[in-house]
This record gives C-alpha cells, sequence and structure tokens, in this order.
C-alpha cells in the first residue's frame, strides 16, 4: 500500500530526474550551439527541481496527504513552465522569436493557481467525523 509520504517521494524522485535530464539536455544543445547561449536553456533544470523536487520532499517529511487534482494541476503546470523555457532556449538559439511562446508562462500561471486554490479551498474533516472506510450492507 503507497502512503501519502511515498507518493511525495516518487514526484520528488521524478522530478529530480527530470532536473538532470533537462541539466544534460541543455548541456548538450549548449555544447553543439555554436557558442551562442540562452539562459532559458541553461536553467531549464530548475523549474522541476524548485517547484516538484523541493516541495514534495518538504510535503514527504510533513506527512502531508496529497490530493491527486492538486498533484495533476501542480504537475501540469511544471510541465508548462519547463517545456515553455526549453522552446524559449531553442528558439533564443536560434536566433529567433516566437509569438506563441507566451502560451507557456500564462497556462503554467493558470495551472499553478488553480492547484494552490485547490489547496486552500479543501476542507478538512475533523478527525471523529472521518469516514472508516467501512462499508455497511443493509438487507
Amino acid at each position: 500500500m503507497c502512503t501519502s509520504a511515498d507518493k511525495f517521494l516518487k514526484h520528488a524522485l521524478g522530478h529530480l530526474t527530470a532536473s538532470v535530464w533537462f541539466a544534460f539536455f541543455g548541456a548538450v544543445y549548449e555544447h553543439f550551439s555554436h557558442e551562442v547561449y540562452s539562459y532559458y536553456m541553461i536553467y531549464a533544470f530548475a523549474i522541476p527541481l524548485c517547484m516538484g523536487a523541493l516541495p514534495y520532499s518538504i510535503m514527504a517529511l510533513k506527512h502531508k496527504k496529497p490530493d491527486s487534482i492538486f498533484l495533476n494541476l501542480w504537475n501540469s503546470a511544471i510541465a508548462a513552465f519547463t517545456i515553455g523555457s526549453v522552446f524559449q532556449g531553442v528558439l533564443v538559439i536560434y536566433g529567433t522569436t516566437n509569438q506563441l511562446v507566451i502560451v507557456y508562462p500564462i497556462t503554467g500561471c493558470i495551472l499553478s493557481l488553480s492547484a494552490l486554490c485547490r489547496i486552500a479551498g479543501r476542507k478538512k474533516q475533523p478527525e471523529n467525523k472521518k469516514k472508516s472506510g467501512v462499508l455497511i450492507k443493509h438487507s
């Protein structure tokens, strides 16, 4: 059975892996970019690290109970910010611009605000009113 701490640690490990992969991808891309650099590409690894691995590790240590809707919204926000940063970095290195790049930060902000509203809107049940999970069959 997966506990709440295990679920957060699993997400933290996934985001840590993504951070390492984006750091490696950025380094390789910068190596072959003919000495043209982009801070968007260099620091793309920091988004899943700071928004994913670090908060999820803290939540696991505090034994917070995860909400699947929050997790989906927050992980989608991290993905939007990260992919937007990589895409902007590719465009800067290539030497061009694109007006559609603005979609990524806007989407990331909407998703992250939705996730934070989800946490703020959750009502805690008192200990004595929590559902026990026992099903009673009436004949």
